[in-house]
């Protein structure tokens, strides 16, 4: 009997925050592989959110042996996707001595807008590409030094959880364009570490990684590791870019005219650009996807972390179920577009685009008697949905107009929510990849570094679902939208006056 051809594959893994997920694609575009790892967030205190590395660590391991073990052979090469915006200290023993420290994490809130009311905020601005936001590690780390002393004088180094992973697969501090340049410390015009902003933190370069391109790569991984990842010493390992911005490649979104639009847990409008996309207003990010191209768009606070909510507080259910599920979205069909003038704000985490205000607060706008529970239901999707035009409505005024999302995310799976999305927007919607599109793109970049592929567009995604809007209901949301859009600003001052009674009560 003839031996079974083995085709070589590539694992990419995105580091994401509840999860981490791998996948093995060939060159060819065929995922033979997948695994996931989830792990928890620890919110200790009002605004805290924290992870531990080691656990995260753990994951990352247990999804490469677990791709290896069904496959039975090893990758070609193994590339990295992150989440952006996390930091944690270590000291000189290179050991944590703090937790991970996550995008959700509000507690620089304050720090965020001191500096935003600073002479000199554009130009962070400007210079960085990232918003000034308590997401930043620029705020984090200022909150470190101005509220825990000892741990910012003992820091020996800031990293972000990728670099936790280089470090224990390389014994090396490296840190790519894609995650730096989301940090609000990193000039994405020189490509080196803002001098500015490292004022404004009071670190050196020193104690931040060495700077490398995306399509980095790496051979020398730690024996004693690779034993442990069960892959041979020669696998070679790229660093790769950030969830979003890779999230961009790997649903086929770097072309003119289309962008990437996805709600997990939080939210993103993104698209691809020659040349940073800013909006001082809206505070529109621009993260490099490689040397020549940026990743630019907004992120919301609010997405399916809202259906969270919505089934313990609405429905009492704390553990959905799949037919929970179905049975939500069955309720919110027989609702009509624009839930008879019920409009939900949904800023109930805060919110970042556009607002980028912490201390904002959801809000249902219009409630008349027969607004039963459903109605609730349907006006909160349509709420994320409002919000997430609002953001693709500054991109798209920023650059060319946009014809075509490309989607992604775990509200793929609801037609409803889909068709909602849809209607609001006016515009097709294009369901690419069913896979996590951050690893995809992860593996994207690899093969292009690796020269197992010419191009980006080299392999294009199987099959297409597409989403057309119904353009009646397009009207109706139309006139709806136009009073969501009003609803913020005359409510902003109220909710930090309720925001501050509601803090020094807790």
């Amino acid at each position: 009997m003839a031996s079974r051809k083995l085709l070589p594959y590539i694992i990419g893994i995105d580091i994401g925050t509840g999860s981490a997920k791998a996948i093995a694609m060939t060159n060819r575009g065929t995922i033979m592989a997948d695994s996931q790892f989830f792990y928890p967030t620890e919110n200790t205190q009002p605004g805290y959110s924290e992870q531990d590395p080691e656990v995260i660590w753990n994951a990352f391991v247990n999804c490469i042996k677990k791709i290896i073990s069904v496959l039975k052979y090893p990758p070609v090469s193994i590339s990295l996707s992150s989440a952006m915006h996390s930091l944690m200290v270590l000291n000189k023993k290179n050991k944590p001595i703090t937790p991970l420290i996550t995008w959700a994490d509000t507690r620089s809130a304050g720090i965020a807008e001191r500096l935003r009311n600073l002479q000199e905020a554009e130009h962070i601005y400007s210079v960085t590409g990232t918003p000034i936001h308590s997401m930043s590690p620029l705020c984090k780390i200022i909150w470190l030094r101005e509220h825990k002393p000892q741990i910012f004088k003992t820091a020996f180094k800031f990293i972000s959880i990728k670099e936790f992973i280089w470090y224990q697969l390389f014994g090396e501090y490296e840190i790519d364009f894609s995650i730096a340049s989301a940090t609000g410390v990193f000039n994405i015009e020189s490509f080196e570490w803002d001098i500015y902003s490292l004022q404004l933190c009071e670190i050196n370069p020193s104690q931040l990684s060495k700077l490398v391109p995306t399509d980095f790569t790496r051979k020398d991984i730690i024996p004693s590791t690779a034993s442990s990842l069960a892959v041979p010493a020669t696998t070679s390992f790229c660093i790769g870019a950030s969830d979003g911005c890779l999230a961009n490649l790997g649903s086929y979104a770097v072309e003119k005219g289309t962008a990437a639009l996805t709600i997990g847990t939080s939210g993103a409008v993104r698209i691809a650009s020659p040349k940073p996309v800013l909006n001082f207003g809206a505070m529109t990010f621009s993260y490099l996807l490689d040397n020549k191209t940026f990743i630019c768009g907004g992120p919301v606070n609010n997405g399916g972390n809202i259906l969270d909510w919505l089934f313990s507080t609405f429905l009492n259910i704390s553990q959905p179920s799949e037919k929970d599920y179905k049975d939500l979205f069955k309720m919110i069909d027989k609702i009509p577009a624009g839930s008879k003038g019920l409009i939900f704000l949904p800023y109930l985490y805060g919110e970042r685009a556009p607002v980028w205000d912490e201390r904002s607060s959801g809000i249902f706008f219009g409630i008349k008697p027969f607004h039963t529970n459903a109605f609730f239901l349907r006006a909160v999707l349509e709420g994320i949905c409002y919000s997430m035009n609002q953001v693709l409505e500054i991109v798209e005024s920023s650059t060319k107009k946009i014809r075509q999302l490309n989607v992604g995310g775990g509200f793929i799976h609801s037609k409803t929510w889909l068709k909602i999305l849809a209607d609001i927007t006016g515009k097709k919607l294009c369901l690419v990849e069913t896979e996590d599109s951050s690893a995809v793109g992860a593996v994207l970049l690899n093969m292009k570094a690796l020269k197992m592929i010419k191009n980006y567009s080299s392999l294009k995604p199987g099959k297409n679902i597409v989403i057309t809007p119904d353009m009646n209901n397009y009207k109706v949301y139309k006139k709806y939208y136009s009073v969501f859009k009003k609803l913020y600003e005359p409510m902003k001052e109220s909710m930090h006056e309720a925001y501050e009674i509601s803090s020094k009560e807790s």
